[in-house]
Order: C-alpha cells, then sequence, then structure tokens
C-alpha cells in the first residue's frame, strides 16, 4: 500500500508531496542523503536532488523521484554546498562546478548577504564579496578620487537573519580608472566569516538569458531587479559590455549581475539616462584580467594616475584662429 501511494505522489503534486511529508523524510534518513525541502506549508521533505531549474526541484525519495514548484518551496538545503565550490589558482575570487539553476529568491537567501553598500563622503554604491577574506569589487568611478570608505555588510545569523554591520578602514588594493574596477579588502571582525559569490567559471551569456541584480539604488539597501540579456557584446570607449533590461539605477554601480546559477556574470556600472532598460556591466572576463594583473594597478594615494580624477587640459587653439572666434 505504501509502495501504491508513492506511486500516485509523483503524479500528485505538492498535495500529496506536503501529506506525505514525513514518510519522505525517513526515507531520506535512511538512504543517507542530506538534501531537504522546505515547504512554505512548514513540512519537510529529505532525499537527493537530482536536478533543479529556477522553476523546479526534482527530489529522488528512494523509489520515486517528486517534482516541486520553486513558488511552494520556502527553502533548499542542500547537503554540502562549500564541496563545490573551489579557488582559482593564485588568484583571490572563487569559481564554482556544477552549480544548480535557482529562482532569484532562493538565490538571495543563498549568497545575498555577498552583496555590499560601499559609501564614500561624496555618495555611495555597491560591491560584491569574492571571497571569505573580505575582498570585494566594486566600480572605480564609486571610490574616484576617495580614500575614506565604509561599508555596509549583512553578516548571516543563526536564526536565518543578517546583521547588518558598517565596517570603516577599507584597504583600497587596486584601481583601473578604464576597465572602471576597484578591488577592496574589508577587515574581519571577530571570527565572523564573510559570505561571497562566486564569478562565472567560464564565459557563456547568452542573448536572453535570465540574470538579476542585487545593489543599493538610491540608497535602497539590498534592492533586488531582474531581467534578461539584451546583448551579450555592446560597445563603448573601445570596450565590451553586457547590456541588460534589468533595473540598474545611481547606487547599483559596483553590485554583481547574476546569472540564475549564483555566478556573477558583470559588475553593473552604468545605464543611459533618460532611457529605460538600458542598463550595462562590466563582463566578468575584465574583473578576472583585472585581479590576476592587480599588481599593475596597486592603489598608490600619491599616484594621480591611481584613483585620483582631473579636469581636462584646456583644448589647445589652432593657429591663426583668433581665440574669441573659437570660443564662439
Amino acid at each position: 500500500m505504501l509502495q501504491h501511494f508513492r506511486v500516485r505522489l509523483a503524479f500528485a503534486g505538492l498535495a500529496a508531496a506536503a501529506a506525505f511529508a514525513l514518510t519522505a523524510e525517513v526515507t531520506g534518513a535512511a538512504s543517507g542523503t542530506t538534501d531537504r525541502i522546505i515547504l512554505r506549508t512548514g513540512s519537510v521533505i529529505e532525499g537527493s536532488i537530482v536536478k533543479r531549474n529556477e522553476r523546479s526541484v526534482w527530489l529522488d525519495i528512494g523509489p520515486d523521484v517528486v517534482r516541486f514548484n520553486v513558488d511552494d518551496i520556502d527553502e533548499v538545503v542542500v547537503g554540502d554546498p562549500d564541496e563545490e565550490i573551489e579557488v582559482e589558482s593564485e588568484s583571490l575570487y572563487h569559481t564554482a562546478m556544477n552549480l544548480p539553476e535557482l529562482s532569484p529568491r532562493e538565490h538571495a537567501k543563498r549568497i545575498g548577504a555577498a552583496v555590499i553598500k560601499v559609501r564614500t563622503p561624496r555618495g555611495l554604491g555597491s560591491g560584491v564579496i569574492i571571497n571569505r577574506e573580505g575582498h570585494a569589487i566594486t566600480n572605480a568611478h564609486v571610490i574616484q578620487g576617495e580614500t575614506t570608505l565604509r561599508c555596509t555588510v549583512w553578516f548571516p545569523q543563526e536564526d536565518g537573519t543578517l546583521r547588518r554591520t558598517v565596517i570603516e578602514d577599507i584597504e583600497i588594493v587596486a584601481t583601473n580608472n578604464h576597465l572602471d574596477l576597484a578591488l577592496l579588502r574589508i577587515p574581519k571582525l571577530d571570527d565572523r566569516e564573510f559570505v561571497f559569490a562566486p564569478l562565472e567559471r567560464s564565459e557563456g551569456i547568452e542573448l536572453g538569458q535570465n540574470v538579476f541584480a542585487i545593489g543599493n539604488p538610491l540608497g535602497l539597501e539590498r534592492t533586488l531587479s531582474q531581467g534578461v540579456i539584451s546583448t551579450t557584446q555592446r560597445s563603448f570607449d573601445g570596450l565590451s559590455y553586457i547590456q541588460t533590461d534589468t533595473a540598474i539605477n545611481p547606487g547599483n554601480s559596483g553590485g554583481p549581475l547574476f546569472n540564475t546559477r549564483g555566478e556573477v556574470v558583470g559588475i553593473t556600472n552604468m545605464g543611459i539616462l533618460g532611457g529605460q532598460g538600458l542598463g550595462f556591466a562590466i563582463p566578468t572576463r575584465y574583473v578576472k584580467d583585472f585581479i590576476r594583473n592587480r599588481e599593475a594597478f596597486a592603489y598608490d594615494k600619491n599616484n594621480p594616475n591611481s584613483g585620483h580624477q582631473y579636469h581636462h587640459a584646456p583644448p589647445r587653439l589652432a593657429e591663426g584662429v583668433p581665440a574669441k572666434l573659437q570660443d564662439d
């Protein structure tokens, strides 16, 4: 009778799954699996996740595989997601293998705390932490000409909430004004570890691909917006940018653009004033190259090429033309 009920469960949907939660927990525990699906009803189903994307999760509970809609799921707990994370050799950033596709809501819970707010005496922007040591990427124009920086960081608590913490004495490690990228280091507090986001392992963005951004537009902390890749290569000033219809506003600058696997595919840095759905991000390939070669862009407050901006020189006067005519 139990076997017959399990077969029906695979086709009965969420209502049957909730009623079957207790049996599923026993099945999952017996097989030694540790993946768990917590439904919005409060039921917990254990088993082994065999497939997932941004719309559904498939859980192997023994003799059957059950499909769950992400809208009915409160949380997905994978046995040990850190096992998939590997450090890129000789670099500060991380990449990940075999990451599942999840909804933006699930990713916001998992890696949303990797997004920070960067504040200077003249303004604010966003950033993303890229390792446990507290290194973070933001835009160079966010910190342009500034040496006093503060970052707002969110640390996960045992009860599932986030603790908002403002950290001062931020170190500027490197800046590249041409790429509009800056590398920061946030000092550690106590024994708290930073949540970090992996960079895209290999460039694979496509036209129409779903993406989402998390940042602090106009100072509105931890704002999530989503859209698609409008084009993968938009040229400005000799550089190629990702164009997206994801909402990008002042304050989003320096924040991450994620794909559905939770990888950083770009660093948002500009939008078109007066336009709608015209946002742009620096591709991850530029970010990786900047980090690998950070010594070439090491920040020095006494070096005018690192972090300082000057007015353009006055235009050269053409020979034989009176200055008054040129001004007109």
